[in-house]
């Protein structure tokens, strides 16, 4: 068995990394900085960074099949153009609502756009109780809402047979499963999964790999966590220098590298001292375990 790498690759900080997606076409990783309100994509070849400011809190951006980009930003959903570095309105959500925003996104199999809302911070590290709602965006532009009374909508992904939708509301302490309709992008029949253990922190980002497994980031955890969801049991746990590790996702050759994105907001000058790396983005190599191709935006 191979031995289990961590890697600080993006040493650019990012107040709030989030959201990597490995574009296989280009061989970049792209990700967003929520509160800096940046999208970025990163070049492993030479180590370049290419960024775009973006007007909203960023929750997530994915790639469109058409060219370019969606992203779920501020409580609107926008085209963007990278090369013209510009976005264009797709469709709101959250309109009897003055102080939400996107968080987490991702694309299911057939294509359509799923991200979720949360509340804004009131202070520090308190954020507004049951304001978020999770979403789907159609090909054809149209928005459905799933449910509302949400914390902090987070980690989400689908199992390889298409047939249950993953998601985390991090204020839940729990990784919970809906049955999946893909013919619909309805989802319905509500359970958990997996509760956190005590060290593991708050459950943030999450991602498939090819055994059906889930990959977990542990705000204020420092870790990533494997979690079996047939059995609600945790497999394997890979520690990072940081506590703030907010979400990850494979690429690389093969996807066969697990990029982990972190934070630094909130964090004292003590705290930083003590971790350089808040806002990097890490790379795991070993596992032993490969990840499958992201999807897609349709519309």
């Amino acid at each position: 068995m191979s031995s289990v790498k961590v890697e600080c690759v993006i040493k650019e900080k990012s107040a709030i990394a989030e959201g990597p997606v490995w574009e296989e076409k280009d061989g970049t990783l792209l990700f967003v900085d929520v509160t800096s309100r940046r999208i970025s994509r990163w070049n492993p070849e030479t180590k370049q960074t290419q960024s775009m400011t973006t007007e909203r809190f960023v929750g997530a951006v994915v790639p469109r099949r058409s060219g370019g980009y969606v992203m779920a930003e501020g409580t609107r959903f926008a085209a963007v153009d990278w090369d013209k570095k510009t976005s264009a309105t797709i469709a709101h959500v959250d309109s009897d609502k003055l102080n939400t925003h996107f968080n987490d996104g991702k694309v299911d199999p057939a294509g359509r756009f799923f991200a979720g809302t949360m509340g804004k911070e009131v202070q520090p590290g308190v954020f507004e109780r049951k304001l978020g709602g999770l979403y789907t965006l159609h090909s054809d532009h149209t928005v459905v809402k799933h449910f509302d009374q949400v914390d902090i909508s987070n980690g989400l992904d689908w199992s390889l047979d298409h047939r249950i939708f993953y998601y985390i509301d991090s204020l839940t302490y729990m990784v919970e499963a809906f049955d999946y309709d893909i013919q619909t992008g309805s989802i319905c029949n509500r359970r958990k999964v997996y509760g956190m253990e005590k060290d593991e922190g708050i459950p943030d980002g999450m991602c498939i790999d090819s055994d059906g497994k889930l990959w977990v980031a542990c705000y204020s955890g420092g870790r990533v966590v494997r979690i079996d969801p047939q059995t609600g049991t945790r497999i394997q746990t890979v520690k990072l220098p940081v506590d703030k590790t907010t979400s990850c996702c494979f690429g690389g050759r093969e996807y066969s590298d697990l990029y982990v994105t972190s934070a630094y907001l909130g964090m004292d000058q003590d705290y930083l001292a003590k971790q350089p790396q808040a806002g990097c983005i890490f790379r795991i190599t070993g596992l032993g375990v490969k990840g499958i191709p992201p999807n897609a935006f349709a519309g």
